[in-house]
């Protein structure tokens, strides 16, 4: 994984003044940018360019915003941040259930959108020392280092905000955790997206985590305070 400060965002969006305003500030801040104005081109050069990022608009040409992300979701664990004017709650949430790791509503800052791409770029690289390691419970094993995962002796793939999420519980089975506290842990102290959003990325996990015949989830709710890992067979 590259130096978030010299990494790859491909943006895909098709209003010319947004995408050159928002290339001008990547490139400032040190990234390299390529650009796609309609979902094809997007869909084609993610594939074929390997970035380390995509800025992906909804509201697109050619091929939805949506239809890419489920595209490129389907195939790789690949950063995104969908970037729309698409604000209502129920859209953010759809949007964060097709996978994508962050949201951004139009209008924007570029300032806080350069920061919002720092802070997943982060999450997606390899963390200090002492976040990596291996730890395994209940049919659970995660490489810190080499990003992985595998339920029960098969591989999982997971987005970085995911992986990030599902470490916290790990490292501490049994704990419960607010939403507040992994908000803190996983997007930073900084982050003003909605707590909500942590639910999102739990309705994720549990499901990648499940087991086929499995009913009882390894994520349980707290109700009124948050989540914790438990063993499958834990008494709800």
């Amino acid at each position: 994984m590259p130096r978030t400060d010299s990494a790859h965002v491909l943006l895909v969006e098709d209003e010319q003044t947004t995408a050159e305003t928002v290339a001008l500030y990547l490139r400032d801040a040190g990234f390299r940018v390529s650009h796609a104005s309609d979902g094809v081109e997007g869909l084609r050069l993610a594939r074929s360019l390997d970035p380390d990022l995509v800025l992906l608009d909804l509201a697109l040409p050619g091929l939805e915003g949506t239809e890419v992300c489920r595209s490129l979701r389907a195939e790789s664990s690949l950063p995104i941040i969908m970037v729309t004017a698409r604000t209502t709650e129920d859209e953010r949430i759809a949007g964060l259930e097709l996978g994508a790791d962050d949201y951004v509503p139009k209008p924007f800052s570029p300032r806080e959108l350069v920061s919002r791409v720092r802070a997943v770029l982060r999450r997606s690289a390899l963390r200090p020392i002492e976040t990596r390691g291996r730890w395994s419970f209940d049919g659970l094993v995660m490489d810190g280092t080499e990003r992985s995962l595998r339920v029960e002796g098969r591989a999982v793939g997971l987005t970085p905000t995911e992986f990030e999420l599902l470490s916290v519980l790990l490292r501490s089975p049994g704990r419960v955790f607010s939403r507040s506290e992994l908000i803190a842990r996983v997007f930073g102290h900084d982050f003003d997206g909605e707590e909500r959003t942590v639910d999102v990325h739990v309705k994720n996990l549990r499901r990648k985590l499940q087991g086929e015949g499995e009913r009882r989830r390894r994520i349980r709710t707290v109700f009124g305070v948050g989540y914790r890992l438990v063993a499958r067979d834990a008494p709800d």
